[in-house]
Order: C-alpha cells, then structure tokens, then sequence
C-alpha cells in the first residue's frame, strides 16, 4: 500500500514553524510513514520576507492563506490529512482575520457544524468545551447543549484513536465542581444535566468531578478522556505531563487536521534550534488516522 499524502503547513512564517516543518517532513520517522508535502515558505524563504520574532500583518496573512490551500488540498482529497505549524493570532488580527485560531478557521473552511479541540498524548486525553473564550466569559458560555455536543462529539471521533467505547469524565467549573450549589450553580445548571442526557443515551461518562484531581485519575487510567470546561483548564495539565509530545486535534471536521502543541516561539524564531519533535508527533498521528480511515472504508 502506498504511503498517504500529508500536508505540512509552516504556520507563521516570522515564527518557528517553517524551521520546524522543514525538518519534521525531513526526520525518518515522518518519511516512514507519509509522503510529506510542506506548504508554506521555507526556512530561507522565511528569512527573505519576514524578520524573524517580528510580529505583522504580513506574516498573518501569509499563514493564513498556506492554511487555506491545505485545507482545499485536504477538502479535494490531493492530500490524506494536514499537520498544522503555529499561526500568531495577534498576527491575523493585524491581517485583519476574525478567526482566533486553526479550530475556529478550520470549522469555516470546512462547513463542519460541530467542532472541538482535543489533546492527545499517550499519557492523557483532554477535549476542551470552550477554547478561545476569555475567562470572565465562559460561565455564560458553557451552556448545557455546549456540554451535551461536546460529550457526543468526543464519544463519537474517540474510538479513531484507539477508544471503541470511550470512559470520559467532565471537569467541573468551580471549585470542588461547586459543591452542590455553593461555590457556583453552573456545575448543577448546565454540567450535570448534560450528563445526565448522555449517560441516557449510553454513554460512559461521568461528572462533573472536581477539576483538582480528575485528572490525576485520568493519567493513573480510570478515564480515557477528560472534557475540559475551558481553554487552560486542559492544557495545563496535559502540558505539564506530555508537552512536546502531545498533539493538538480538531475533532468534527470532514478532513484529518493535527497540529503542535505550541506556539510560534519568536523568541528562538531564526536561531535554528527549534525542537520539532511536537510536529512529528503530529504528522505521526495524522498518519494512523488515515490508516484507520482507510480501514473502516474497506481499503486494503
């Protein structure tokens, strides 16, 4: 069987990301399983155009379009799945971009009704209900059909990854998941129900349970997944256990889409010494889920 086809998108380009595309679609593990194809300016290409840490509308733009023509590559079937670089999304708001980031952008280009950020790393699953909302924001947000979405969405896209039936717990909103009322009624009014339905429905999940300790039962295995209430409560903890190796998914789309688990890092942006073992990781995974694809479709 011939190896899939997989984009690899250089992210912005004053960033990290065409350092570290050029070396991920070059590293053996990568070329052991795809046919790497990198859009998006070069290294050198990079260096030409931008200034290197430099934020700019330019850069933003630049990003953007290299994700508009992976995704259609994807949409078309030219390419079997698309590794996303790091964008800056200061960068597209200077463009003049309305997305604040790959999920919301992926969503439009796509048409998909329904979508959602999840982390995947061997030691920990997290899927976030909310992702760039302000803080301040999310209680209203996080409504009981946000919830309910997003427990089906994740019991429906976890069994590609390896989960046939899915053991996903709720990180509560407040502390102690609002003890019953008292530190918060978003925890009874909106999470709980929303459990409740799917549970009825045949799901495996439980909640909302404390966000101090779910998950530390998640990595010690009594959860597949954890469904996070907003953007730092699931990342934080998957960082802090696999960061550099966890990969960031966009559940719900009709094309596979994988991405880092960082940012565009002006910091080191131009130095050479960018570690691209996140973006292996993404293409690796991007790989096994066109394996999978292919195998529920009855391809040899």
């Amino acid at each position: 069987m011939s190896l899939p086809t997989i984009a690899i998108t250089a992210g912005d380009p004053a960033g990290i990301g065409p350092e570290i595309a050029a070396k991920a679609a070059a590293d053996p593990r990568v070329r052991a399983v795809c046919e790497p194809v990198i859009y998006g300016a070069s290294p050198d290409e990079a260096a030409r155009r931008f200034t290197p840490g430099a934020l700019s509308a330019e850069a933003g733009r630049s990003a953007y379009e290299t994700i508009v023509e992976a995704v259609g590559d994807a949409v078309a079937g030219r390419v079997q799945a698309v590794a996303t670089g790091p964008i800056n999304k200061e960068a597209f708001a200077h463009a003049g971009l309305r997305w604040k980031g790959h999920t919301e952008l992926l969503a439009h280009l796509t048409g998909a009704p329904r979508v959602a950020m999840m982390f995947y790393s061997d030691a920990l699953r997290v899927v976030l209900a909310t992702v760039h909302v302000p803080l301040a924001e999310v209680s209203r947000v996080l409504t009981r059909e946000l919830m309910e979405a997003t427990i089906e969405l994740a019991v429906t896209e976890l069994p590609r990854f390896g989960y046939p039936r899915p053991r996903l717990a709720v990180a509560g909103l407040n502390p102690h998941a609002g003890e019953h009322g008292l530190i918060g009624r978003e925890d009874d009014e909106a999470i709980a129900p929303a459990v409740a339905a799917c549970r009825a429905r045949g799901a495996d999940v439980t909640g909302p349970l404390p966000g101090d300790t779910v998950f530390v039962r998640a990595v010690g295995g009594e959860f597949d997944a954890v469904i996070a209430c907003y953007h730092d409560q699931g990342l934080i903890p998957i960082k802090v256990v696999a960061f550099g190796r966890s990969v960031n998914v966009t559940l719900g789309l009709p094309i596979i889409r994988t991405s880092v688990d960082h940012g565009t890092a002006f910091d080191i942006a131009g130095t050479g010494v960018a570690d691209h073992g996140s973006l292996v990781e993404a293409v690796l995974l991007a790989a096994r889920l066109v394996k999978f694809r292919e195998k529920g479709s009855g391809a040899a």
